[in-house]
């Protein structure tokens, strides 16, 4: 519900959305323009003091306003030739015209209405609201996605489009959310549709009949500073029973122009103060910096916009179609999915579909959506569930355990795990899950179950024994949706390991022509950056091998690692490629496992293969930090991958510390080994704010842990407080 609420006003009001964000934006530089170019203020003048001054400059004055910004303006009649300029009350002189600027006079009528006066009004107050429901269903979004308040500015994963379409609102929504509230407030005065207390004293019903009074005379004038002024109009020339009116911050009041008396005095109420700041907060009128970043959040919207609509339709493209689900209240199973990379949905389809062929009535939803108390028909929750990187939650299933802690155990569950039996954090999120379900006192429908690597033989099986706990016949024939890839080239080789007999190459391919759509977007081979994944589609297969990449677009190539595993489909095939044949690929985005803007020492911990990224980042980072690698490999003569890279970018001033290990030379000396050699030298980076990166086999990266928390102890530092400041990242296999 909440999805649908932030999807359909966004796409359908995204055109004037845009119009009066860049409206706005280009307004809220006007109050900062006018602060800068007005004439200074002078320090505890009074309004008696500026009416002086003005007069002595303009004897035939009619009416004196100053803006919220502190400018002055005067308006005088000059025999019947009407006259008006910003006045300068430090040198009593004209300091400049007083004509309103015609392309903020232009811009505020369009902000306003679309140059359609009321109707326009609507329209704008109707865009204005849609902003408001935008900035709280995508606010409530957030917090599912990270995981509450706490982590509100937690760092994020996945997709380009969707992570800037998020760090953007986290920090633009509260500002956008006010500035639709105070433009339907001030919609709402404009008709009439608030209640009025501003101060309007009635005017005197008698006057002395003498004129002559001079305003520099008058009490409450001296003693009220100009600072509280808003408005102070002259009697009339000739007209006995004309009146000084003095509006100040304070109030309005009638003054006798004869003896100086004051004749009604009005203060406004709650309501005109409110209204006040509403008028403030929005324009900026009075508050040039706020208006500033007014504008500033204001240029949010666009890119809001444009990711949001991209990221949807991407995803409507890619996500499978769930046909007849029905509302949460109604469904007997519900279905919840946690899903980073989108495949888990895939399984979620085929399991919905099925159930439906059976007569069930069928929910699917994020994981992170959990809301029991709403299932008011069911009999059983279904959850399917992935895990990312190192045994956390993916992206639509965030919060889902702080959810879970919070509500009263309803239905039997059933718990499905997806993932790869070669991390160690295999299923992790989906076990924790369950445990945590056990604890809360739910009961399980039948034992949870893993699938390992997508595979359709797990899943048919799993859905075999779903059934039989249902009492229905379920057959789960899925077909994966097979990702769309290019065809890469071969464009050079590099062969390591043979006199070891362990066989490995540096495979670089030529990149495929991207046209500017996929340059701007990422899409295809547009844009990509080493660490990233290259998804290789073996022939034979439907599920693809991933490596990462030892390139970025920007070096003109895509290069990879590649070491032959016993039985392996892929590493086989790519072993026997030559040049010019081709494979099929696709790429995946890793936005974790990338360096830091930072100037900060980069220390890089890798073996073997793992030296891919490694080398792409000693590439690409240039001479901009020190960068520190420590690699393991098995002999110095058969498999030291880069080795004139390796020399050249230390002799070039890219690699400012180099250490290998060799484990089959000589003595059995690994990459863990060397960090404990090199002790002192990792405690003085981490010190300096280093961040590590490691990339390798999943024994080694164990090795590397153990070995740092024991070098960096002393420091009170460990990998995982390292990891949660951001400091500490792998990639593993």
């Amino acid at each position: 519900m909440i999805r649908k609420l932030h999807r359909w006003p966004g796409l359908l009001a995204a055109v004037f959305l845009i119009l009066l964000a860049l409206s706005g934006a280009m307004l809220s530089v006007f109050p900062a323009m006018e602060r800068i170019a007005i004439p200074a203020e002078a320090t505890g003048q009074t309004v008696a003091e500026l009416a002086a001054a003005v007069l002595a400059q303009h004897p035939s004055a009619e009416q004196i306003k100053r803006a919220p910004s502190g400018k002055i303006t005067v308006w005088w009649f000059d025999g019947n030739t009407p006259g008006a300029a910003v006045f300068d009350p430090v040198t009593g002189e004209n300091a400049g015209s007083a004509d309103p600027s015609v392309p903020e006079q232009w811009l505020m009528a369009f902000h306003r209405s679309l140059f359609l006066d009321d109707t326009g009004r609507i329209v704008m107050a109707v865009a204005a609201f849609a902003m408001l429901v935008l900035g709280a269903s995508g606010s409530v979004l957030v917090l599912r996605r990270v995981g509450g308040w706490r982590r509100w500015f937690s760092r994020q994963r996945g997709p380009f489009a969707g992570r800037l379409h998020t760090e953007l609102a986290r920090v633009a929504v509260p500002v956008l959310v006010l500035s639709a509230l105070t433009a339907l407030w001030m919609v709402a005065t404009t008709f009439d549709l608030l209640p009025l207390d501003e101060a309007n004293p009635a005017f005197p019903s008698a006057v002395s009949g003498q004129t002559g009074y001079f305003a520099s005379n008058i009490p409450t004038f001296q003693t009220t500073l100009v600072d509280q002024l808003r408005d102070l109009t002259f009697p009339a020339t000739g007209d006995a029973s004309d009146v000084y009116t003095l509006t100040t911050s304070q109030g309005m009041g009638y003054f006798d122009q004869g003896t100086g008396k004051l004749l009604s005095w009005a203060t406004p109420g709650p309501w005109a103060r409110v209204g006040e700041w509403i008028y403030l907060l929005h324009t900026g009128q009075g508050a040039a910096l706020w208006g500033l970043a007014l504008g500033l959040m204001a240029l949010s919207v666009p890119a809001l916009a444009v990711t949001g609509i991209y990221s949807w339709a991407k995803g409507w493209r890619g996500k499978p179609r769930f046909r007849g689900m029905v509302a949460a209240a109604r469904a007997e199973t519900v279905v919840l999915v946690g899903s980073e990379g989108g495949s888990t949905w895939g399984f979620a389809a085929t399991l919905a579909h099925a159930l439906q062929a059976t007569g069930q009535a069928v929910h699917v939803a994020p994981l992170s959506s959990l809301a029991p108390q709403t299932y008011r028909k069911a009999q059983r929750i279904v959850v399917m569930t992935a895990t990312w990187g190192d045994g956390t939650a993916p992206a639509s299933a965030r919060g889902a355990l702080d959810r879970l802690a919070q509500v009263q155990p309803s239905v039997p569950l059933a718990v499905l795990g997806f993932g790869d039996s070669s991390f160690p954090a295999f299923c992790a999120f989906a076990a924790d899950f369950e445990a945590m379900a056990c604890e809360r006192g739910w009961s399980m429908l039948l034992p949870s179950d893993r699938i390992d690597r997508q595979s359709p033989q797990d899943f048919t099986r799993w859905g075999r024994a779903f059934g039989a706990a249902i009492g229905v016949a379920l057959d789960l024939n899925h077909q994966p949706v097979a990702p769309q890839a290019m065809p890469l080239t071969l464009l050079s080789r590099r062969d390591y390991g043979e006199p070891i007999q362990a066989l490995a190459a540096i495979l670089r391919f030529t990149i495929p022509k991207a046209g500017l759509w996929q340059r701007m977007t990422g899409r295809g081979f547009g844009r990509f950056k080493a660490g990233d994944l290259l998804g290789i589609v073996p022939e034979g297969a439907n599920i693809p091998r991933y490596y990462s990449l030892a390139s970025g677009s920007k070096d003109g190539f895509v290069e990879i690692a590649v070491r032959q595993h016993q039985g392996g489909l892929c590493s086989g095939q790519l072993m026997t490629l030559r040049e010019g044949q081709s494979v099929q690929a696709f790429l995946r985005q890793n936005p974790d496992f990338r360096p830091d803007s930072r100037k900060t020492p980069l220390i890089l911990i890798g073996a073997g293969t793992g030296i891919g990224p490694l080398a792409g980042f000693i590439r690409s980072q240039g001479a901009r930090r020190p960068i520190h690698l420590w690699f393991g490999a098995r002999h110095p003569d058969s498999d030291l991958f880069y080795r004139d890279e390796l020399a050249d970018w230390t002799k070039g001033g890219q690699l400012t510390g180099l250490r290998t290990a060799f484990s089959r030379s000589g003595q059995r000396h690994y990459v863990q080994d060397a960090l404990r050699q090199d002790g002192d030298t990792l405690r003085r980076l981490i010190g300096l704010g280093a961040k590590i990166m490691v990339c390798g086999g999943r024994d080694m990266a164990q090795g590397v842990r153990e070995a740092l928390s024991d070098i960096l102890a002393p420091n009170g530092v460990t990998a995982a407080s390292l990891k949660s400041e951001g400091r500490y990242a792998e990639d593993v296999y």
